[in-house]
């Protein structure tokens, strides 16, 4: 059986999980079957761990905030004809426990064991803790 394997990636530009489903909202109109899209040049080699219930879980602001189930990878050619990888996505944005993430370029792996877990329902509405108090508790292991 393969394990699941998840992308993470930082969503640059966006400020909230709100604004980064504007966004995908204005992208998902250029694609014709109506999923959003990130396009990336590196294309995963792991990609039935990926496949196999993986998602995309988007730091936002410091921040893993929420995640997107990864439908499937194609390929996309660029206007400067350079083979990209398109990482299609469900459209809903899963709110997870806010866990705190440093900077890093392009997208990584993510372990299942690693992900935040999703947060109880009824939660999904609350706004995530601002960034200092996140890192505060943080270190001292409340979160």
């Amino acid at each position: 059986m393969t394990k699941t394997l998840h992308l993470q990636k930082l969503s640059v530009g966006t400020e909230t999980v709100a604004d980064l489903a504007a966004w995908q909202n204005t992208k998902r109109a250029q694609a014709p079957d109506g999923l959003p899209r990130h396009i990336t040049r590196m294309w995963p080699k792991r990609t039935d761990e990926v496949l196999a219930g993986g998602s995309m879980y988007w730091v936002i602001k410091g921040s893993i905030l929420c995640r997107q189930r990864i439908n499937r990878f194609n390929e996309y050619d660029s206007a400067d004809g350079v083979r990209r990888c398109a990482v299609v996505l469900e459209p809903e944005l899963i709110r997870v426990v806010p866990t705190l993430k440093r900077p890093f370029q392009g997208w990584r792996y993510l372990k299942a064991e690693d992900a935040p877990m999703d947060l109880p329902k009824g939660r999904e509405a609350e706004e995530p803790l601002p960034a200092t108090l996140n890192a505060a508790l943080a270190e001292i292991g409340v979160l």
